[in-house]
């Protein structure tokens, strides 16, 4: 049976190796973007935390928040991210209005990353072994943990990319 409190521990391991890198980001380059890289650190940062908050919707069935995310909008504002605009094959553009700000961006990620890891803690080991919806499959409940863990990996290596384009200093070594 899947463990509630090792998976969670999975993802409260996996932030700090993530928001390591983004050291040296502020409003003056959140939205800089480097020549062959697709992302920049506040797109980043919008689509991961919506995808944090969309597994943990599967598992605890509350909606998307709010005051973090407009739903099915193009364009953010200074306090939340346009869904649309940080989903899955959008496209990050240079324009930080439609970014929330550097310190809301980071807000608005720790905040989901907080409630996916509560949300697992909610969720028994049968419900843990259960399958869930995840776009137009279904995977258990353990399986989306980890492939968020995963997702988190991935887009730590952009941010190194993107640090290393942007001729930022190393953060490790």
């Amino acid at each position: 049976m899947p463990d509630p409190a090792t998976l969670a521990q999975a993802v409260r391991d996996a932030v700090p190796f993530f928001t390591r890198f983004l050291v040296g980001f502020d409003g003056s380059n959140h939205t800089a973007q480097a020549p062959g890289l697709a992302n920049h650190a506040a797109w980043t940062l919008g689509h991961v935390a919506l995808y944090l908050h969309r597994g943990a919707e599967a598992l605890d069935r509350r909606a998307l928040p709010a005051a973090d995310f407009i739903e099915g909008a193009q364009d953010g504002d200074a306090e939340r991210f346009a869904t649309e605009s940080v989903a899955y094959r959008s496209v990050p553009t240079a324009d930080p209005g439609r970014y929330p700000t550097w310190p809301r961006c980071r807000a608005i990620f720790e905040s989901a990353a907080d409630r996916f890891v509560h949300s697992i803690l909610e969720t028994s080991p049968d419900q843990l072994a259960a399958d869930v919806p995840w776009g137009a499959a279904k995977v258990s409940a353990a399986a989306l943990v980890t492939r968020q863990v995963f997702h988190i990996a991935t887009h730590t290596g952009q941010l190194i990319d993107l640090r290393r384009a942007l001729k930022m200093p190393s953060v490790v070594g």
